[in-house]
């Protein structure tokens, strides 16, 4: 899966002119957790503001200040000064785990996308992410699930969808998990009743893994 096929094409933008009380506004009244600021006039990307960056931009003395002062200071406070320029931007055609991983890496709310010119195309957030990855795992499909330990070696989807096959049951997804030292594969089958299938795989020699095998451990 790519970037471009999962960022939001139609989103907020804001220029450094907007007054930080809009930009608070727009981030409350939106689900994203940053905003991008353009150029007025060219609409090239020049920087992004989060809600942290707001919130900082009030000093605490303001609330020393009557009302209608410090709703006039917010009026006349932009974007452009509190905004950050140290944007990150990633290109439509990257994986879009590698993207994921930056954003882990850099503990960023957001990734601004432009194309091989450098023009802003789209937007990918947090929110976005956990919707591929709901996806990648196949949950709003139905069916069910099994999860099994493996070693690192070669042939182990070969041979497990071959004995899936026996069964003439669908495979929804798979996905590959690490726990300390572990490997462990999650397939998602099109039946409810994966039962017969699991017996099998444990019969090839293949050890099934349960949330039960864990509970000592998030109880510690």
């Amino acid at each position: 899966m790519y970037v471009g096929l999962k960022m939001l094409k139609d989103f907020r933008k804001i220029t450094p002119k907007t007054s930080v009380k809009d930009a608070d506004r727009y981030l409350r009244e939106s689900d994203l957790w940053m905003l991008l600021v353009v150029d007025e006039d060219s609409g090239e990307l020049v920087g992004y503001v989060r809600k942290e960056d707001i919130a900082m931009a009030l000093p605490s003395v303001m609330t020393t200040l009557e009302k209608h002062e410090a709703l006039y200071l917010l009026t006349k406070l932009t974007v452009g000064k509190v905004m950050r320029r140290d944007i990150t931007v990633v290109p439509p055609e990257m994986e879009i785990e590698a993207a994921a991983e930056i954003m882990f890496q850099k503990k960023l709310a957001g990734l601004a996308v432009v194309d091989s010119r450098g023009k802003l195309v789209g937007y990918i957030n947090r929110t976005v992410m956990l919707d591929v990855l709901v996806e990648e795992m196949g949950l709003r499909q139905g069916g069910s699930r099994i999860v099994f330990e493996v070693e690192d070696r070669t042939g182990v989807i070969f041979e497990v969808s071959g004995i899936i096959r026996e069964f003439g049951v669908s495979i929804i997804s798979t996905g590959t998990f690490f726990h300390d030292s572990r490997r462990m594969v999650v397939i998602r089958l099109a039946t409810d009743d994966p039962s017969r299938i699991a017996v099998a795989i444990g019969q090839r020699g293949y050890r099934l893994v349960t949330a039960e095998d864990f509970v000592m451990e998030w109880l510690r």
